[in-house]
């Protein structure tokens, strides 16, 4: 394939009869839905139509305002099919976000979910002149009486079906070159205004060529779940994998919703960040305190028989003894079996996961227990991955082997990675400033983030400008120490402070049930009864804390373990501004606002 519309031809043809979409309604019924490959084909090209016929011309950029949703997938691709730019939003963007970003990238057409987005889009017709229309895929959705430049879906859906539309957009089916801009992702930004990182045709091809080279044996049997964003690289890579290996997308609206249908849905393979595995390891390490003394001693054993044949053997490609062998398939059909089926992963092949460091501890137990973790690192400059865990050889605590085509190099003097090759980013979109300050003179992208290369092995350490040095010359790395304390169950979130402080320390918003609890079980309830605001200023409940963090931190040096810890009573979000659309940690905004309890952790 040269051109992502070529997708189209594959659809109706050797997947005509396959299963390759599937969603549940908005009913209250909840029913689910599937489309074959030949029904998704009719469907791309209906939107296409309707596109055409809302003046939308190769070249031109429509942003996607929304959640995960059928509609916008087959909106997208008939974008791809008329050779048009997909521009991509997090659903939780604020109005300033898509105020900017649909400025700076001139959309012409804007498609909303959700009564929040069109609430954040429609004042904007009225102030930028680009924006001709808004499309609104949820027929929930109420507009506003004065509203008459937006179309619910189904109606710009039908308006489309008609003979010039189709005409116009068969002529630029196999009319698109390998090179021309797909999709411009805006970087949801830690820091600074977000930058339009320009994806080719080409360098999502290449990607999808590369990984079923890696995964060969996926087919039409697997199952995939979408519930990552569809504005996050990662997973807008993996769909286009999928639906071109065959691979049936189950579409997930609402992401807090997962767990309560993963066992619907029992994926084989699922795309994933960190944060729920670390929920996964959290909910099982509570089940297994939970019970009994005999249950307790069982999963204890099946354990350290999964670490010796996973961590020992398989993640090297070595074959293990017969015994070995036998003790692991015992309890791999037994004891982990039945923890996998409560999640709806007992069908897990394997599970891509990135966008964050994975904690060793957490990724050795998931191993362990028979999840098979491919951790790997990428950024949207790269259209997602650089290097992963390859089938049957990695190391635990790197991010993997640099992929074939991907060239590698750290910078010897700041230890930063930078990259190079055929799925890398030609750069921003209309930002001179941010493209010379991306690349060398010879041509390679600056990641940002610090790491080291052996062979072709990859480690990341932290990224560049998020490395703290404290006040005695020693640097940290904050996300490292975050994801570790993040594997506890008494953890929600944390943000490690210790940039020109003399130790570090942290700011915790920890898991209020799961504190409560303990407290309880240590016969202190009145403590435990305490609203939270309270909880969270009592100096006993930190020094519980601390005390409870100290053994996840036995394996740091001594300058790098948090000495003190403040307790927050609500925790970092998108909506106060402590958390990208990614769930990314905006420090400068935390240190901001917790100016002053910070100070405090240092009199």
């Amino acid at each position: 394939m040269n051109h992502i519309s070529d997708l189209l031809k594959l659809f109706a043809t050797t997947y005509r009869h396959k299963t390759l979409l599937r969603y549940m309604d908005r009913t209250p019924e909840e029913q689910w839905h599937e489309w074959s490959g030949e029904q998704l084909d009719e469907q791309i090209m209906l939107a296409a139509q309707a596109l055409v016929r809302a003046g939308v011309q190769p070249g031109d950029r429509v942003a996607l305002y929304s959640q995960n949703m059928m509609e916008g997938i087959i909106t997208e691709l008939g974008l791809m099919a008329i050779r048009a730019v997909c521009v991509p939003l997090y659903a939780t963007c604020s109005p300033e976000q898509v105020a900017y970003i649909t400025e700076h990238a001139g959309a012409k057409l804007i498609l909303v979910g959700e009564q929040f987005q069109y609430n954040n889009v429609y004042p904007l017709l009225a102030t930028h002149p680009t924006l001709r229309q808004l499309v609104i895929l949820d027929e929930r959705v109420v507009r506003d009486p004065a509203d008459d430049r937006s179309e619910y879906f189904e109606t710009f859906l039908s308006m489309g079906d008609a003979m010039p539309y189709e005409t116009e957009v068969r002529a630029q089916l196999g009319a698109g070159t390998p090179d021309e801009t797909a999709v411009i992702i805006y970087t949801s930004g830690t820091t600074g205004t977000p930058k339009g990182v320009q994806i080719t045709h080409r360098m999502i091809l290449t990607q999808v060529e590369r990984h079923q080279q890696l995964f060969p044996t996926l087919n039409d049997h697997d199952v995939s779940v979408n519930f990552l964003p569809l504005s996050h690289v990662f997973e807008k890579l993996w769909v286009y994998f999928c639906l071109a290996t065959a691979i049936k997308v189950v579409v997930v609206t609402n992401p807090k919703r997962i767990m309560e249908l993963m066992p619907q849905i029992r994926p084989t393979v699922m795309c994933n960040v960190p944060r729920y595995w670390e929920k996964v390891y959290q909910g099982v390490q509570e089940h297994i305190e939970r019970s009994k003394p005999m249950m307790q001693r069982i999963y204890q054993k099946a354990l350290r028989v999964g670490h010796k044949y996973h961590i020992d053997y398989r993640i090297h490609g070595r074959k293990a003894p017969l015994g070995l062998r036998l003790s692991n398939a015992v309890y791999r059909y037994t004891v982990f079996y039945i923890l996998k089926r409560v999640l709806g992963l007992e069908r897990g092949r394997f599970f891509p996961t990135a966008g964050a460091p994975l904690s060793n501890e957490i990724n050795e137990f998931l191993q362990s227990a028979g999840f098979n973790i491919v951790v790997g690192y990428g950024l949207s400059e790269s259209s997602a991955t650089v290097s992963c865990y390859l089938p049957g050889r990695y190391v635990i605590g790197s991010v993997g082997e640099v992929l074939p085509g991907v060239e590698v190099r750290i910078d010897p003097e700041t230890q930063e990675i930078q990259l190079r090759g055929d799925t890398i980013t030609p750069g921003y979109y209309h930002n001179d400033e941010a493209n010379a300050a991306a690349f060398t003179d010879d041509g390679w992208f600056r990641t940002g983030d610090a790491g080291r290369l052996e062979e072709r092995t990859l480690y990341f350490t932290e990224r560049i400008k998020e490395l703290y040095k404290t006040s005695n010359g020693k640097y940290i790395a904050p996300q490292q120490i975050e994801s570790l304390l993040s594997s506890s169950p008494l953890i929600e979130q944390c943000a490690v402070v210790a940039d020109e402080r003399k130790f570090v320390a942290a700011l915790i918003y920890p898991n209020y049930e799961q504190l409560r609890r303990r407290l309880r079980e240590r016969g202190q309830e009145a403590l435990a009864d305490l609203p939270t605001e309270a909880l969270a200023q009592r100096s006993e409940v930190c020094d519980l804390l601390l005390s409870h963090i100290e053994p996840l931190q036995a394996h740091l040096a001594g300058f790098e373990k948090v000495k003190r810890i403040a307790l927050l009573a609500e925790p970092f979000s998108v909506e106060a501004g402590t958390l990208t659309p990614t769930l990314k940690l905006k420090r400068k905004a935390i240190l901001e606002q917790y100016a002053e309890l910070i100070e405090k952790l240092y009199l």
